[in-house]
């Protein structure tokens, strides 16, 4: 008799499962089934669910009821059918839910799911990636500015460009103008004179390089709204390049010239500008866009400094230093 009942229990466990077993309290819709609340089943659709919600809600509403008893009872219903309906018109979270009704003994699974779904943001993907790009365009431009005014505080530094600044301070009266002025300490003078200098080497100073004077056009959100123009630049000089050059061989003009002499340097267009225009004019006498060319004056350049290092005292010492210590010096097998 005990085993008949056992299995009896046993079967009934089995049937309802889906209903009883699957439902974990504080989930969803806690130990009531969330189709059954609302009055529908698994194969309801979401205008369906909609519609009974809507109807449940007009039901249960507290203000539809007098007692404060009948109110007390039609809020707890109100939540509840307000909760089922929450769990499933959304497509992802009701799939979420008919898992959990599915796989009853993964109960781990299912109360991560609730809770990644609960504790996230509600928050567009697109919106969190264009903060993110904003971010780093602020923080690139703002670095940009940091490394020119860098540039600009070392420079007032350096005797030839402070020298040069002064005298065109003197030229255009700058630095009388900022004697007249009354009311002033020799300290702010001082500080004033200072702002007149770094002024001018801000207007007249071409700085290249990585320090050169940041634009709107070096911020990532512009390099990326311009990326379908610069693509379509890129593959327009690489077809021209191949239908005029390769295919109809034709003479380099001077852009295609500095193309190649920057390539054969193997450099980019910023270090380019940073090199000194007589080092430029070299390059071009030299006709370094060939590439025979090229590798002799490589060549010739590497020879001269290994020549200018022989010459050199201190190499001399650095060298002769080196000889007498080898047998001390500290390498890894030390």
């Amino acid at each position: 008799m005990n085993i008949l009942c056992i299995f009896s229990v046993f079967c009934l466990i089995l049937i309802f499962s889906d209903t009883v077993y699957g439902l974990i309290d504080g989930l969803y819709c806690g130990k009531e089934n969330c189709y059954t609340v609302l009055g529908v089943n698994r194969e309801s659709t979401k205008a369906e669910i909609a519609k009974m919600y809507r109807q449940l809600a007009r039901k249960y509403h507290p203000d539809m009821h007098k007692t404060a008893e009948a109110k007390k009872e039609a809020e707890e219903n109100f939540t509840l059918i307000a909760t089922a309906y929450e769990v499933l018109k959304d497509d992802e979270s009701r799939k979420d839910y008919d898992y959990m009704l599915d796989n009853p003994d993964k109960v781990y699974g299912h109360y991560y799911r609730y809770y990644r779904r609960r504790m996230s943001p509600k928050v567009d993907a697109r919106i969190v990636i264009a903060v993110i790009i904003t971010v780093i365009s602020v923080i690139q431009y703002l670095g940009a500015w940091s490394r020119y005014k860098s540039a600009i505080n070392y420079l007032i530094t350096v005797p030839k460009y402070r020298l040069k600044a002064m005298e065109i301070a003197k030229q255009e009266n700058l630095l009388a103008m900022n004697k007249k002025r009354n009311k002033r300490s020799k300290e702010q003078m001082k500080e004033e004179a200072e702002a007149i200098l770094k002024k001018i080497l801000e207007e007249r100073m071409d700085i290249r390089g990585g320090y050169s004077k940041p634009t709107i056009l070096d911020i990532l959100w512009v390099q990326l709204l311009c990326l379908p123009y610069t693509i379509m630049k890129y593959v327009y000089w690489n077809l021209r390049w191949l239908w005029k050059f390769t295919i109809q061989k034709q003479e380099y003009g001077e852009e295609e010239k500095l193309y190649l002499i920057r390539k054969h340097l193997q450099c980019s267009q910023t270090q380019w500008d940073a090199i000194p225009d007589d080092e430029k004019e070299e390059c071009f006498e030299q006709n370094l866009w060939i590439k025979e060319n090229f590798l002799k004056w490589k060549q010739e350049k590497e020879d001269e400094l290994k020549a200018k290092y022989a010459e050199s005292a201190r190499y001399k010492t650095t060298r002769r230093m080196m000889r007498n210590q080898g047998h001390r010096q500290i390498t890894f097998d030390d």
